[in-house]
């Protein structure tokens, strides 16, 4: 129920006082919602004035208005108002906010937090280690994530402090998986995965802790939890290949050439490429693909070269494998789907390793397009933004002109006739 009464509640919000209220809210709000100082209203029109001089008990004349806070309050009080402005800016709006208040609180409790950070680490086994407080420094420096609440804050760093503990005890002796080191501390096996607060927390740590620099991908931060005797996942992902035939006498590489002369895919993964000598021919052009599809006719086919595939997205995994064979002196060929985020990723591929276009010309695209409609194949549109081909600057045109995406499915046989011709 308002407390004032209904007739006088309703001139006060008339139009005539609407900027004295707003600018009085914005005044009251900034100091601690007091009323006092002053205010100025400029360029008041012929009804402002007059509800302002009725409201103030004096004649105004002028096109600028000063008012002082105290004194309106002490008029709103003696008015039929009979209250106060802070509470008559509470009848005729939302509550007031002490943003003053606010910020102070908001001020206490970011400081809790890193005093919290700082009890935890006297509290550990870390205390009086040097590393801590430049680690200490880093993350004040970066600050607490958006979303992130001052509690949870809290909480997080604690775990923290908890899990460097572990991994930075000279008397630690063994290796431990992620997840259970995770699980352990966080309650959740997921706690430390990549992209968690928790695991960038932990991840500074090391780095400062042993002088080394913060990793900027998922490769780097696996050598890192491996540096402190962690073992990340190295087994759910995997990258897909067909007819690797590597040098070498270990069981890997041996099982490599047996899955190539069985013409047997083979999926490999982090964990395999950490102990795999991948020493192919220096020149052995690697053909790359997008869709698991192609490596699967590819061995159907009984082809002879050797085929990697992205399955989509080229994880870091598929990232890895190609590193390692570019770095024996392997060159590379590239075909994708021919849709925008094909052509993106065929850019990211060409790009990186100096890869040649495999049938990814603007001539290809359209020889394809038309082959697919004189089939009877339906169309798929082609949808997004459209992407520029570093390698061609024509196919992108061709490719909006004609608005068909066409994936690597719809050219399957040319693809095998060339993976099925012998190396030289």
């Amino acid at each position: 129920m308002s407390e004032l009464p209904a007739a006088t509640r309703e001139w006060l919000a008339g139009p005539g006082l609407t900027r004295l209220w707003d600018a009085a809210r914005r005044r009251l709000e900034g100091n601690g919602v007091q009323a006092t100082g002053s205010l100025r209203l400029a360029a008041v029109n012929a009804q402002e004035r007059n509800d302002l001089s009725l409201l103030l008990g004096k004649p105004l004349t002028g096109a600028t208005v000063t008012v002082r806070l105290d004194a309106l309050d002490a008029r709103l009080r003696t008015s039929a108002a009979g209250l106060g402005l802070k509470e008559v800016l509470h009848e005729l709006g939302p509550p007031l906010t002490d943003r003053r208040a606010a910020r102070a609180d908001a001020a206490a409790r970011r400081s809790h937090v890193w005093s919290s950070l700082a009890s935890s680490l006297d509290a550990s086994p870390l205390a009086g280690q040097d590393w801590t407080r430049q680690w200490s420094d880093v993350l004040r420096r970066t600050g607490v994530p958006r979303g992130v609440t001052p509690e949870a804050a809290v909480r997080t760093l604690q775990q923290a402090v908890q899990v460097l503990a572990v991994l930075l005890d000279p008397e630690r002796d063994g290796t431990q998986g992620r997840g259970e080191l995770a699980a352990t501390v966080t309650g959740s096996a997921h706690g430390l995965d990549d992209g968690t607060w928790l695991a960038r927390l932990v991840q500074r740590g090391v780095t400062v802790a042993h002088g080394t620099e913060f990793p900027g991908d998922a490769a780097g931060r696996r050598a890192l939890w491996r540096l402190v005797s962690v073992t990340p996942d190295e087994v759910s992902s995997t990258v897909l290949t067909y007819g690797l035939r590597p040098a070498g006498e270990g069981w890997r590489e041996q099982s490599l050439r047996e899955r190539a002369a069985h013409h047997a895919e083979a999926h490999l993964t982090a964990r395999d490429l950490l102990t795999l000598r991948l020493r192919l021919p220096a020149g052995t052009v690697v053909h790359i693909c997008e869709n698991p599809r192609v490596v699967e006719a590819a061995a159907d086919a009984a082809c002879v070269r050797p085929l990697v595939c992205t399955s989509g997205s080229a994880a870091t995994v598929v990232m890895t494998l190609l590193d390692a064979l570019a770095a024996t002196g392997c060159t590379f060929a590239y075909h994708g789907d021919f849709d925008w985020p094909g052509v993106a990723l065929a850019n990211r591929i060409i790009r990186r390793y100096e890869a040649l276009p495999w049938r990814m010309g603007a001539e290809d695209y359209e020889r394809l397009a038309a082959r697919s409609q004189a089939e009877g194949i339906p169309q798929l549109p082609l949808d997004g933004e459209p992407v520029r081909a570093t390698w061609d600057p024509n196919l992108a045109p061709a490719m909006t002109a004609l608005g068909v995406a066409l994936h690597e499915e719809a050219t399957l046989d040319l693809l095998v006739e060339d993976l099925s011709r012998q190396l030289q």
